[in-house]
């Protein structure tokens, strides 16, 4: 997997961004897709926090992650971990034909060690949805643990 690459969302992107929003693999888990439009095309001010990549394979775009430093979401689901060092990631495959091959692994992978490059960063917190089995292995697969009493999935940095 090594020809995968996250670069940088560009304005072109966002119209496949937004199909992939709404095809069933992804709406599925991905509610609200308006305000995950709304993030990406206001990127470059509100936004600005985020930090939105498109997934390349051969240099082909096969899907969206992003990470952010929690404290800046205003989300309080992080229960009682400490919010300071926090950061948290959102991904998705977007092309049906990449699903169960090991991308979301190597993507998950590569945000990790984006996410290590900020001298503050800690740990990173993420909360997919419970029914989202795929996902909660992938996570544990890339070295998350499920915290039990928080209900989401941690790493330490």
């Amino acid at each position: 997997m090594n020809e995968l690459n996250l670069r940088q969302l560009m304005d072109e992107d966002v119209s496949l961004f937004k199909k992939w929003l709404y095809l069933p693999h992804v709406s599925k888990w991905y509610h609200s897709p308006l305000d995950w439009i709304d993030e990406v095309e206001k990127r470059q001010s509100d936004f600005m926090w985020l930090h939105h990549y498109i997934v390349e394979y051969v240099r082909e775009p096969i899907g969206f992650c992003q990470y952010y430093e929690y404290f800046n979401s205003g989300e309080t689901w992080h229960g009682n971990i400490p919010i300071d060092g926090t950061y948290s990631i959102d991904y998705m495959i977007g092309e049906v034909d990449y699903l169960k091959k090991g991308f979301g692994k190597a993507l998950i992978n590569e945000l990790i060690i984006k996410v290590k490059l900020n001298l503050n960063a800690k740990r990173i917190i993420v909360q997919p949805d419970s029914e989202n089995i795929a996902s909660c292995n992938t996570l544990l697969s890339c070295n998350f643990r499920f915290d039990e009493e928080n209900k989401i999935y941690l790493m330490n940095l």
